[in-house]
Protein backbone atom coordinates (compact mmCIF):
# COMPACT_ATOMS: atom_id res chain seq x y z
CA UNK A 1 0.00 0.00 0.00
CA UNK A 2 1.61 3.12 -0.75
CA UNK A 3 1.20 6.75 1.30
CA UNK A 4 -1.03 7.97 -1.78
CA UNK A 5 -3.42 5.14 -0.40
CA UNK A 6 -3.03 5.87 3.04
CA UNK A 7 -5.96 8.57 4.00
CA UNK A 8 -8.40 6.59 2.32
CA UNK A 9 -7.28 2.83 3.57
CA UNK A 10 -7.96 5.25 7.54
CA UNK A 11 -11.52 6.06 6.46
CA UNK A 12 -12.32 2.46 5.14
CA UNK A 13 -11.16 0.97 8.63
CA UNK A 14 -12.93 3.51 10.99
CA UNK A 15 -16.00 2.78 9.22
CA UNK A 16 -15.65 -0.95 9.69
CA UNK A 17 -14.90 -0.61 13.07
CA UNK A 18 -17.21 2.20 14.02
CA UNK A 19 -20.25 0.00 12.03
CA UNK A 20 -18.88 -2.95 14.16
CA UNK A 21 -19.51 -1.36 17.50
CA UNK A 22 -22.58 -0.34 16.87
CA UNK A 23 -23.27 -3.58 15.38
CA UNK A 24 -22.32 -5.05 18.40
CA UNK A 25 -24.21 -2.87 20.60
CA UNK A 26 -27.27 -4.23 19.02
CA UNK A 27 -26.08 -7.50 19.65
CA UNK A 28 -25.68 -7.17 23.35
CA UNK A 29 -28.63 -4.92 24.37
CA UNK A 30 -30.69 -7.82 22.37
CA UNK A 31 -28.49 -10.42 23.88
CA UNK A 32 -29.20 -8.75 27.98
CA UNK A 33 -32.82 -8.90 28.04
CA UNK A 34 -32.67 -12.82 28.33
CA UNK A 35 -29.36 -13.76 29.61
CA UNK A 36 -29.82 -15.13 32.51
CA UNK A 37 -28.12 -13.46 35.81
CA UNK A 38 -25.83 -16.60 37.13
CA UNK A 39 -25.20 -19.66 35.50
CA UNK A 40 -23.13 -22.75 36.36
CA UNK A 41 -21.81 -23.29 33.29
CA UNK A 42 -18.82 -21.32 32.34
CA UNK A 43 -19.59 -21.35 28.74
CA UNK A 44 -23.23 -19.74 29.62
CA UNK A 45 -22.99 -15.66 29.00
CA UNK A 46 -24.82 -13.93 31.84
CA UNK A 47 -25.80 -10.27 32.25
CA UNK A 48 -22.67 -9.41 33.67
CA UNK A 49 -20.93 -10.25 30.59
CA UNK A 50 -23.51 -8.33 27.79
CA UNK A 51 -23.07 -5.11 30.41
CA UNK A 52 -19.37 -5.65 29.99
CA UNK A 53 -19.80 -5.68 26.12
CA UNK A 54 -21.89 -2.97 26.08
CA UNK A 55 -19.51 -0.73 28.22
CA UNK A 56 -16.30 -1.63 25.92
CA UNK A 57 -18.40 -1.20 22.79
CA UNK A 58 -19.93 2.56 23.74
CA UNK A 59 -16.36 3.24 24.89
CA UNK A 60 -14.48 2.30 22.19
CA UNK A 61 -17.07 4.52 19.92
CA UNK A 62 -16.06 7.34 22.38
CA UNK A 63 -12.34 6.84 22.07
CA UNK A 64 -12.06 6.08 17.99
CA UNK A 65 -12.63 9.90 17.70
CA UNK A 66 -9.64 11.10 19.99
CA UNK A 67 -7.50 11.09 16.92
CA UNK A 68 -9.71 13.37 14.81
CA UNK A 69 -10.48 15.88 17.95
CA UNK A 70 -6.51 15.86 18.58
CA UNK A 71 -5.79 16.85 15.15
CA UNK A 72 -8.93 19.45 15.30
CA UNK A 73 -7.54 20.74 18.47
CA UNK A 74 -3.84 21.15 18.11
CA UNK A 75 -4.17 21.90 14.18
CA UNK A 76 -2.04 18.75 13.51
CA UNK A 77 -1.93 15.83 10.88
CA UNK A 78 -1.33 12.75 12.45
CA UNK A 79 0.33 10.19 9.67
CA UNK A 80 -2.51 7.56 8.59
CA UNK A 81 -0.42 4.85 9.96
CA UNK A 82 -0.73 5.46 13.41
CA UNK A 83 -4.48 5.87 12.74
CA UNK A 84 -5.07 2.55 11.08
CA UNK A 85 -2.76 0.94 13.92
CA UNK A 86 -5.02 2.36 16.42
CA UNK A 87 -8.30 1.34 14.79
CA UNK A 88 -7.07 -2.42 14.55
CA UNK A 89 -5.77 -2.25 18.38
CA UNK A 90 -9.53 -1.37 19.02
CA UNK A 91 -11.44 -3.75 16.91
CA UNK A 92 -8.87 -6.76 17.86
CA UNK A 93 -9.30 -5.34 22.02
CA UNK A 94 -13.55 -4.80 21.68
CA UNK A 95 -14.94 -6.57 19.44
CA UNK A 96 -12.28 -9.98 18.62
CA UNK A 97 -11.55 -9.70 22.64
CA UNK A 98 -14.98 -9.23 23.70
CA UNK A 99 -17.71 -9.24 21.80
CA UNK A 100 -15.82 -12.70 19.69
CA UNK A 101 -14.35 -13.81 23.22
CA UNK A 102 -10.78 -13.98 21.75
CA UNK A 103 -9.36 -13.22 25.56
CA UNK A 104 -11.17 -16.89 26.44
CA UNK A 105 -10.48 -18.63 22.71
CA UNK A 106 -6.98 -17.06 22.10
CA UNK A 107 -4.43 -18.24 24.77
CA UNK A 108 -2.41 -14.95 25.57
CA UNK A 109 -4.67 -12.69 23.09
CA UNK A 110 -4.72 -10.05 26.34
CA UNK A 111 -1.47 -10.38 26.80
CA UNK A 112 -0.58 -9.60 23.59
CA UNK A 113 -2.71 -6.40 23.00
CA UNK A 114 -1.39 -4.64 26.27
CA UNK A 115 2.44 -5.46 24.84
CA UNK A 116 1.11 -3.79 21.72
CA UNK A 117 -0.65 -0.99 23.72
CA UNK A 118 1.88 0.03 25.36
CA UNK A 119 4.02 -0.10 22.54
CA UNK A 120 1.70 2.20 21.10
CA UNK A 121 1.41 4.30 24.32
CA UNK A 122 5.22 4.64 24.70
CA UNK A 123 5.32 6.04 20.83
CA UNK A 124 2.67 8.27 21.79
CA UNK A 125 4.55 9.70 24.02
CA UNK A 126 6.97 10.74 21.98
CA UNK A 127 4.39 12.95 19.77
CA UNK A 128 3.15 14.88 22.98
CA UNK A 129 6.72 16.09 23.35
CA UNK A 130 6.89 17.29 19.99
CA UNK A 131 3.83 19.25 20.23
CA UNK A 132 5.56 20.98 23.08
CA UNK A 133 8.75 21.59 21.38
CA UNK A 134 6.81 23.16 18.81
CA UNK A 135 4.38 25.42 20.69
CA UNK A 136 3.81 28.56 19.50
CA UNK A 137 3.74 29.84 23.16
CA UNK A 138 6.13 27.70 24.73
CA UNK A 139 9.02 26.14 23.01
CA UNK A 140 11.44 23.75 25.04
CA UNK A 141 14.17 22.24 24.15
CA UNK A 142 14.37 19.15 25.98
CA UNK A 143 17.04 16.27 25.96
CA UNK A 144 16.41 13.10 24.67
CA UNK A 145 17.11 11.19 27.87
CA UNK A 146 14.37 13.31 29.40
CA UNK A 147 12.07 12.79 26.29
CA UNK A 148 12.29 8.69 26.75
CA UNK A 149 12.09 8.62 30.13
CA UNK A 150 8.66 11.01 29.83
CA UNK A 151 7.18 8.37 27.06
CA UNK A 152 8.00 5.42 29.01
CA UNK A 153 5.92 7.46 32.26
CA UNK A 154 3.09 8.50 30.32
CA UNK A 155 2.85 4.77 29.03
CA UNK A 156 3.15 3.20 32.16
CA UNK A 157 0.76 5.94 33.33
CA UNK A 158 -1.52 5.14 31.08
CA UNK A 159 -1.95 1.64 32.08
CA UNK A 160 -2.64 2.25 35.58
CA UNK A 161 -5.39 4.27 34.52
CA UNK A 162 -6.84 1.31 32.55
CA UNK A 163 -6.51 -0.70 35.35
CA UNK A 164 -8.06 1.84 37.41
CA UNK A 165 -11.04 1.44 34.41
CA UNK A 166 -11.35 -2.10 35.16
CA UNK A 167 -11.32 -2.01 38.79
CA UNK A 168 -13.99 0.73 38.56
CA UNK A 169 -16.15 -1.46 36.40
CA UNK A 170 -15.91 -4.58 38.41
CA UNK A 171 -16.89 -2.62 41.75
CA UNK A 172 -19.50 -1.18 40.34
CA UNK A 173 -21.17 -3.27 37.77
CA UNK A 174 -20.00 -6.47 38.99
CA UNK A 175 -18.29 -7.40 35.86
CA UNK A 176 -14.71 -9.54 36.09
CA UNK A 177 -12.40 -7.32 34.11
CA UNK A 178 -9.69 -7.88 36.69
CA UNK A 179 -10.33 -11.54 36.20
CA UNK A 180 -10.68 -11.84 40.12
CA UNK A 181 -13.38 -14.75 39.50
CA UNK A 182 -12.18 -18.00 37.63
CA UNK A 183 -14.48 -19.50 35.13
CA UNK A 184 -15.44 -22.00 37.83
CA UNK A 185 -17.38 -19.48 39.39
CA UNK A 186 -13.93 -19.04 42.20
CA UNK A 187 -13.31 -16.07 43.75
CA UNK A 188 -9.30 -15.11 43.94
CA UNK A 189 -7.78 -13.93 46.96
CA UNK A 190 -4.34 -12.47 48.07
CA UNK A 191 -1.72 -12.67 45.20
CA UNK A 192 -3.87 -14.78 43.02
CA UNK A 193 -6.28 -12.00 42.64
CA UNK A 194 -3.53 -9.81 41.66
CA UNK A 195 -2.15 -11.67 39.24
CA UNK A 196 -3.63 -10.64 36.20
CA UNK A 197 -3.45 -6.58 36.96
CA UNK A 198 0.35 -7.18 37.47
CA UNK A 199 1.06 -8.92 34.70
CA UNK A 200 -0.12 -6.70 32.47
CA UNK A 201 1.41 -3.81 33.99
CA UNK A 202 4.13 -5.50 33.58
CA UNK A 203 3.56 -6.41 30.24
CA UNK A 204 2.64 -2.69 29.48
CA UNK A 205 6.09 -1.17 31.17
CA UNK A 206 7.97 -4.06 29.13
CA UNK A 207 7.03 -2.42 25.46
CA UNK A 208 6.85 0.77 26.63
CA UNK A 209 10.06 0.32 27.49
CA UNK A 210 11.39 -1.27 24.42
CA UNK A 211 9.92 1.39 22.42
CA UNK A 212 11.83 4.28 24.67
CA UNK A 213 14.94 3.00 24.54
CA UNK A 214 14.59 2.49 20.55
CA UNK A 215 13.77 6.28 20.47
CA UNK A 216 16.60 7.36 22.65
CA UNK A 217 19.02 5.53 20.48
CA UNK A 218 17.48 7.27 17.60
CA UNK A 219 17.37 10.53 19.22
CA UNK A 220 20.73 10.77 20.84
CA UNK A 221 22.66 11.33 17.45
CA UNK A 222 19.73 13.66 15.74
CA UNK A 223 19.49 16.20 18.96
CA UNK A 224 23.74 17.27 19.32
CA UNK A 225 24.87 20.68 19.38
CA UNK A 226 25.70 20.29 15.65
CA UNK A 227 22.90 17.71 15.04
CA UNK A 228 19.73 18.76 12.03
CA UNK A 229 16.85 18.74 14.35
CA UNK A 230 15.02 15.54 13.34
CA UNK A 231 12.63 15.15 10.83
CA UNK A 232 9.16 15.69 12.88
CA UNK A 233 6.48 12.88 13.17
CA UNK A 234 3.74 15.21 13.22
CA UNK A 235 3.07 18.24 10.27
CA UNK A 236 1.68 21.38 11.72
CA UNK A 237 -1.18 21.83 9.55
CA UNK A 238 -4.80 21.60 9.67
CA UNK A 239 -6.05 18.01 9.53
CA UNK A 240 -8.58 17.19 6.55
CA UNK A 241 -10.42 14.50 6.34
Amino acid sequence: MTRSHMPEARTVVRAILLVTLMGSIVFASVRLATAPAASADPSVRVQSDYVLMLLQCALGIVVMFLPLIVQRRFAVHLPSAIEIAFFVFLYCAIYLGEVRSFYFRIPYWDNVLHFFSGAMLGALGFVLVQLLNDSQRLHVELSPAFVSFFAFCFALASGVVWEIYEFTADSLLGTNMQKYVTEAGEVLIGRSALHDTMIDLIIDASAALIVTVLGFLWLRPRMGKDAERPAPLLERRPAAD
